[in-house]
Parts: C-alpha cells; structure tokens; sequence
C-alpha cells in the first residue's frame, strides 16, 4: 500500500515542479491531491509526464484526514492557516515557506546533510524545507566540514529571478522585451531594473544592515549543519529565469587541500563535481535547469588565509533549493518512519 500525498500550492512554480519530481521520481503514491487557492479550484494540472491530470481542489475546503504526507509550497500566510489543521488530523506536513525553519521543535531537513534530525517530526508533525540558497550551500559544505571541520564561510549569492515567483520571472522576460524595443523597463516586482542588471537586495532590510535572505543562510546554516560555523553572507538577484549560483569563501579548521577537497566532492551524495581548469570547464546556472544535482566547480586554495578554500556551487533552485528537497525529505520519512509502499 503507498502513500495518499496532498500538494499544497499546486499551481504555483514551485507547487508544479513537486508535482513533477513525484512522478519522476516514482514516489509510491496511490492517490495524489493537488490543493490550491479557491481561484485555481476546478482547473486541471498535469501529474509530471504521466498523462495524468489532476483537478485542483479548494484549500479552504479540503479535508486532510486519512492523507499521509502534505507538501506545501503556499507561502508562509496560507501556511499558517493551513499546515497545523493538517498537522493535527494525523497527515505530516513537509513546508517549503520560512515560516517553521527556525522553530525549535520542527527540524529543517537536507537529507544530504541532517538525515537524523527527522526523528523529531513527531513533536509538531511539521518538517521544514531551508531557503533555497541554503540547501545547496550546505550539501556543499557538509563533505567538506565532515573532514576538515569549517570555522567561517563567506558566501556570495547570484540568485535568479524564479526565486521570486512567476512575477519575478514575468518582469525579467517584460524588462528584457521592453529595452530591445525601446519601451519604459520599470520595476515592479523588484525594488530596481532587473533586465542586465543585478541588485544586491533580495527581502527585506534587518536593523544590522543585512537583508532577511543573508540572515537566513545564516542561521540555518548552523541549525543544518553546525551552529559553531561563522557565516556572512550577501545575497544578490541576478537576471536569470532558473538557478541559483554560488561563491564560496571557507575557512577549515584543520588543513585540507584543493586536490583533497575535489576527491570529497567527487564521492558526495547529491553533488557533482565538474572541474576543469579550461574554457567551459565549469557549471553555470544554465546548464543545470531540471537536474537535480548541485553542481560544484572552481575548487581552489585560498593563498589569503590558513586553511581556506574557495569553490562555485550551482544548482536548480525550483528543485534541490525546493521542490526536490521536499520530496527527498517526503523518501527519507517513509524510508525511517511510515513505512509504506
């Protein structure tokens, strides 16, 4: 017998891309319900490349008892009215919002990284998804700190448009058309032109004079992987449709080299090492639209400091920075936990 999963968020990039990596994935799901706001309700969604198609329910209306798994990818305010009804009729809630990710009794999963921490699901019967820029820094970073053990890393982001939802994507395309053209390129979506352009803002300004998003990496970080690491980051929107680029800056604790560091990587889980010291020897966001790998290339020794390396990570941010985690998490509690299919 499989699963009974509810897709919260249906309609939405992210909410669609789950729907995909269900099916491509073969999650043994016997039923699958996708759930969306009461103005997507009745409309249908296709179930990856099944051929199947699903009518979208009301979330204002659904019931989640008898459903094992919701994943959710509604928002924090939805998220909020929502998951722990789901929660509370017994269907174990996978969120991709910021809403829990900090939140002591719920643990923030990259199966890569923090396998066991899902054994305290039970507490809330809620498990969060970490921002997208996080997820695939840390399946970097975790090889590397399990070796070396990482005092500090420095981490500048190039984060595409998709991580702002289709409206971020809309104004790139709009911006774009309007500037060959000679038509008025003016920010909607975005604070400043994201067409050629790239703003180092992406939420909303702390009183330290960093930005959410770089608090975030922060924090979840140590929550993830080890709060003892020392992390500052500056996140920057770039005008790219899909996938989130990284630059990273580490500092080890104990001595590890370029060569060492390329050997790790190379046996990882969830990464693929592609570095060539030559034209085109390296991923770029790209070239990693619908893969689920993050992509590690550029490794070299940091003459500036002891014990530090330097690398670029690259990855699909829809999938492992979310929909894909979010399944992978949904594998990995079926796997230790409910046991079915």
């Amino acid at each position: 017998m499989g699963y009974r999963v509810v897709v919260v968020g249906a309609t939405g990039n992210v909410g669609r891309e789950m729907l995909n990596i269900l099916a491509e994935r073969e999650f043994p799901a016997d039923e699958i319900a996708a759930v969306a706001s009461p103005r997507s309700t009745g409309t249908e969604i296709e179930y990856g490349e099944t051929g199947r198609k699903l009518k979208v329910k009301n979330i204002e209306h659904f019931d989640f008892t008898g459903w094992d798994i919701a994943l959710f990818a509604a928002g924090s305010g939805p998220t909020k009215i929502y998951a722990p009804k789901a929660a509370e009729a017994g269907c174990v809630v996978i969120d991709n919002s910021s809403l829990y990710r900090m939140d002591p009794d719920i643990p923030l999963i990259v199966p890569e990284v923090n396998p066991d921490a899902i054994d305290d699901y039970k507490k809330r019967n809620i498990i969060a998804n970490p921002n997208c820029s996080t997820a695939q820094m840390v399946v970097a970073l975790k090889p590397l700190h399990d070796y070396a053990k990482i005092r500090r890393v420095v981490v500048s982001t190039y984060q595409s448009v998709s991580g702002a939802g289709k409206a971020g994507m809309d104004e790139l395309f709009e911006q774009s058309r309007n500037i060959f053209v000679g038509d008025p390129a003016e920010p909607k979506k975005f604070t400043k032109q994201i067409a050629f352009n790239v703003i180092p803002h992406i939420d909303v300004f702390l009183d330290d004079g960093s930005t959410k998003e770089e608090w975030k990496m922060v924090v979840e970080t140590k929550k993830i992987l080890d709060p003892a690491i020392k992390l500052n980051a500056t996140c920057v929107r770039v005008p790219v449709f899909v996938g989130h680029s990284e630059a990273l800056n580490i500092e080890f604790e104990n001595e590890i080299s370029a060569e060492k560091a390329q050997s790790i990587l190379r046996e990882a889980p969830g990464i693929m090492l592609v570095d060539k010291r030559e034209d085109g020897g390296y991923v770029t966001p790209v070239e990693c639209v619908g893969d689920s790998a993050t992509y590690v290339s550029r490794v070299r020794e940091d003459p500036t400091v002891e014990n530090g390396l330097v690398l670029w990570c690259v990855s699909d941010n829809l999938r492992k920075g979310a929909a894909l985690n979010a399944v992978q998490i949904a594998e990995l509690l079926g796997r230790r936990h409910l046991k079915k299919g």
